[in-house]
């Protein structure tokens, strides 16, 4: 699942006119990148919310079936209302794959990185993986000694919820949920964040972090970093 429908109020004005996904990195929109390196891992059925300039995004995700015509792609519509990721995940649910056992990798349609999203996907283990790194931020996971997700901090602020510990990591915004752990949500409102359902959920599912210590990653969700994009895909 790509999450393609946030307004992207930190890419303004060029969010006025267009959608996040659809902002050009070295003349290539964000979501037909992060498309390209997931079915490049050998993904053959993709799921992308919408929201923004939704009939926008229905017309591209058109153009991008006939560029991908051997992989299904389907759209989560959330044109009337933004559901967050959490919420745009229980909506989606009936458009994954039939097989119960198969687990959903999750990505953020501006995240540009370096990880190898097939190998990730093999190392999957329990109810959901996130993907980690040691970046500096200002809001950390929590882990046990198992990599086992146990909490949450923001260290500017000292808001801590759940457990804090020392194994402190960044959240990268690439995930995998097995889609037993999804059906937890029918309890939520149609309305959550993913990361207070993991936190929520952490007491009782297997939910691990995945540390890479040599990710590269680029969140392309502001002008500034938008500027270095191109830059970036050249160090990949």
């Amino acid at each position: 699942m790509i999450f393609a429908a946030g307004k992207g109020t930190r890419l303004k004005p060029l969010t006025d006119v267009i959608p996040k996904a659809l902002v050009p990195v070295d003349d290539v929109p964000l979501i037909q990148r992060v498309m390209q390196k997931i079915i490049d891992s050998g993904a053959t059925r993709i799921v992308v919310n919408i929201h923004h300039h939704a009939r926008q995004m229905e017309n591209y995700i058109s153009l991008l079936r006939l560029k991908f015509p051997t992989v299904e792609i389907q759209v989560s519509d959330e044109s009337e209302k933004l559901l967050d990721t959490g919420g745009g995940i229980k909506r989606a649910r009936t458009l994954f794959s039939d097989t119960a056992s198969t687990p959903v990798l999750i990505h953020n349609c501006d995240i540009l990185s370096n990880v190898n999203l097939a190998e990730l996907y093999s190392c999957h283990k329990g109810d959901a993986t996130l993907l980690v790194s040691q970046r500096e931020t200002q809001r950390y996971l929590c882990f046990d000694d198992d990599m086992r997700l146990v909490g949450w901090t923001n260290i500017a602020t000292g808001e801590v919820k759940g457990k804090k510990t020392n194994r402190l990591y960044a959240f990268s915004g690439i995930h995998i949920m097995s889609q037993q752990l999804m059906q937890r949500m029918d309890c939520y409102p149609d309305i959550f964040p993913i990361m207070d359902f993991y936190l929520r959920e952490c007491s009782t599912a297997d939910i691990h972090g995945y540390l890479k210590t040599d990710l590269r990653l680029l969140d392309v969700g502001k002008t500034d970093t938008l500027e270095k994009a191109t830059e970036f895909l050249c160090k990949r």
